[in-house]
């Protein structure tokens, strides 16, 4: 069980993790700054293993992937959203981190409890007593965010064939 952080339409690369922090690229210093212009207490209310969840075209902005590293850094377990931004989208994965499109993410309030079934495809709103279904995350993709994203992957790819030889 998850708490949920609620977010609106349009949550831009700039909001997640403000511009003024794009100096590092250093996951722990970017996830303390997490949604700071948006809630300036965000880092002390949310928990890891929450999600966030939002409404159309979350992550637009630009191309940069501090957001999903700070998302992912901070301990945030997924967000969850109606639509994203293209290239959040994939920067989401290349990161390792758990995105979900749930066209009823709107029923999702602040506060609510919810579950994220990953090999069934749904969000369980234990508060509402709802379940939204998702298009479940291919097992190949599900296997690249678990090992951390892309970059992770590949080296976990590499190592295993130099041991075999």
């Amino acid at each position: 069980m998850a708490n949920v952080w609620r977010f609106g339409n349009n949550i831009d690369t700039d909001l997640i993790i403000a511009a003024r922090y794009l100096n590092t690229s250093e996951p722990k210093e970017l996830a303390a700054r997490l949604f700071e212009d948006a809630d300036a207490d965000f880092t002390k209310k949310a928990k890891k293993g929450d999600y966030i969840v939002a409404l159309d075209n979350f992550g637009c902005g630009s191309s940069r992937e501090h957001a999903p590293v700070a998302i992912k850094a901070f301990g945030i377990a997924g967000v969850i959203a109606k639509s994203y931004a293209r290239i959040f989208y994939r920067n989401a994965f290349n990161t390792g981190l758990y995105i979900y499109e749930v066209a009823e993410a709107d029923r999702i309030a602040n506060g609510d409890q919810i579950e994220v079934d990953n090999a069934a495809g749904v969000v369980k709103n234990l508060t509402k007593n709802e379940t939204y279904a998702f298009s479940p995350i291919p097992p190949f993709m599900r296997e690249l965010i678990d090992a951390g994203g892309l970059m992770e992957h590949a080296k976990k790819e590499i190592a295993e064939l130099a041991r075999v030889g």
